[in-house]
């Protein structure tokens, strides 16, 4: 997309749509709160903005939506107003959401350029958070999947491919990081929806490995992939053990970008599990909505979107990504209720439902990131249990954590671009649960909170490092086309984690 600020004058904006974000104030009475641009428009149109306030039409609610068509009067041929809520609680997220719907709502009228003005001048947020969430949340809302559809009039429904944002000469140079941060995540975040929507007879453990290749080739960044011979070498019966079962063979992904010339206590190591299939194995899951499986490497897409994000951002800190991916599949040599598997770091595991693969999986990469890269730092991500579901829905993923500071930056960088996590409990008693009495560990906790337990599991295969678990079932997937999003893959996590690195890197 040809992405440019401008410093037009709202008369000679020449575009589709003009967006203009309208918040509000609550004093005595309400009373409404425009951009600048939207002031503008408001003088251009004789007053036109302020009596849609004034007679309730237009309120200034997030996400609230009204469009007006300038009769010629300005270059541009209508003006789409967007509520940004009140002014004084402006958060990125109510930003992302609002220009995301705006710009959902014109390329669905068939139009290809888009003129951006949502900044507020006297909001709690710095002009460069506000820049970064309008063209972020413009980039995420055009997103839609439809390679696969003939009748695709917009080319995968990308039908804006021009957006000029509005700000005044003086402060392009100080935006214009805001900018390219926007793109960098919008673009990574689209990317790890794409890999999520794949189908599973496409995006196969080895086109994944494919996938993270191109963008490793990309930016030319260290890249490998493990076969199985060299996993056998290693030991990882976790990995080799859910695999059996398929045909298609397993990978061990690794990528590495090295954005400092020397190791440092603030490099990251992530991790995301990549089953790129999910039947449940022999102990095979119900029919209905089994198609969603697809979404089981979605843990795997965040880590490799966010290395895509910090590749084009190159923050001064070194990060590697793992990811374990396979499918888990019904068959005559599937791993089966009963067996007992040996991770790499040499722990034994009792498998009592061979749904419960992921953590498997994750145990051999996270084995891997202590022993092999000697990390410091390691943050998992993974669509991992149905109760975190059960217990957060689909507006907070839950993170579990053995380091509160690190715990903090994931908290502060998810707020940051809009994404929330809930911290989760790691307290020794809920072990108890996961107790075998033939293996060093059992593989399910049961029912009662199998989100802990499962974490608890994880927990055995991380050495001294500081670690973190995502849990990010519920937060991957929407079930419903919103108004800011599509429907499908979310592409949750990927922005956090690129967030975070940047972060780390500016305070080494």
């Amino acid at each position: 997309m040809d992405i440019k600020f401008s410093q037009q004058g709202i008369e000679d904006v020449a575009s589709d749509a003009l967006v203009v974000g309208v918040a509000y104030q609550q004093k005595e009475q309400r009373s409404p709160v425009f951009s600048k641009a939207a002031r503008a428009v408001d003088d251009a149109l004789g007053g036109l903005l302020q009596e849609l306030f004034a007679s309730g039409e237009f309120k200034g609610e997030a996400g609230e939506l009204t469009t007006v068509h300038t009769m010629g009067k300005l270059a541009t041929r209508r003006v789409v107003l967007v509520g940004l809520g009140k002014q004084e609680k402006l958060q990125p997220l109510a930003i992302q959401r609002a220009c995301g719907a705006a710009a959902r709502h014109v390329q669905q009228t068939g139009a290809h350029s888009i003129a951006l003005d949502c900044l507020l001048e006297n909001a709690p947020l710095d002009l460069e958070t506000q820049t970064q969430a309008a063209i972020e949340g413009a980039l995420l809302g055009v997103y839609t999947f439809k390679k696969y559809q003939q009748a695709d009039a917009h080319g995968n429904g990308r039908g804006i491919n021009k957006m000029r944002v509005l700000a005044g000469a003086a402060h392009h140079a100080r935006l214009e990081p805001a900018m390219q941060r926007a793109i960098a995540f919008a673009g990574a975040t689209n990317f790890t929806r794409d890999l999520v929507n794949e189908p599973p007879n496409v995006l196969t453990p080895t086109e994944l490995a494919n996938r993270a290749g191109l963008v490793a080739k990309r930016f030319d960044l260290d890249f490998e992939v493990l076969d199985r011979p060299q996993m056998q070498e290693l030991g990882m019966g976790g990995l080799l053990g859910v695999s059996q079962g398929s045909q298609e063979p397993a990978k061990f992904i690794i990528m590495r970008y090295h954005g400092a010339s020397t190791r440092g206590e603030k490099d990251m190591t992530l991790v995301g599990k990549g089953i790129t299939f999910d039947t449940g194995g022999i102990s095979i899951k119900p029919a209905e909505n089994m198609y969603k499986m697809k979404g089981d490497m979605a843990g795997a897409a965040a880590v490799i979107g966010a290395m895509y994000a910090i590749a084009v951002l190159k923050p001064a800190i070194n990060v590697t990504v793992l990811v374990p991916t396979t499918e888990n599949m019904p068959s005559g040599t599937a791993y089966r209720p009963g067996d007992i598997l040996r991770i790499m770091n040499g722990k034994t595991i009792e498998i009592v439902n061979t749904d419960a693969e992921g953590r498997l999986v994750l145990a051999d990469a996270l084995s891997y990131a202590v022993l092999k890269e000697q990390a410091t730092t390691i943050i998992d991500v993974a669509t991992l249990t149905g109760g975190i579901v059960v217990a957060l829905g689909s507006v907070m993923s839950g993170m579990f954590c053995n380091d509160n500071a690190l715990s903090a930056e994931i908290i502060e960088a998810g707020q940051k671009v809009g994404e929330k996590f809930w911290r989760m409990p790691l307290d020794d008693e809920y072990a108890e649960a996961i107790t075998s009495d033939v293996a060093d560990i059992k593989q399910t906790g049961g029912r009662p909170a199998s989100s802990v337990t499962a974490a608890k599991i994880l927990e055995h295969f991380v050495g001294d490092a500081h670690w973190a678990h995502l849990d990010i079932a519920g937060t991957d997937f929407s079930d419903s086309k919103k108004p800011y999003s599509e429907k499908g893959a979310t592409g949750f996590a990927a922005r956090t984690l690129a967030e975070l690195a940047l972060k780390r890197a500016e305070s080494v």
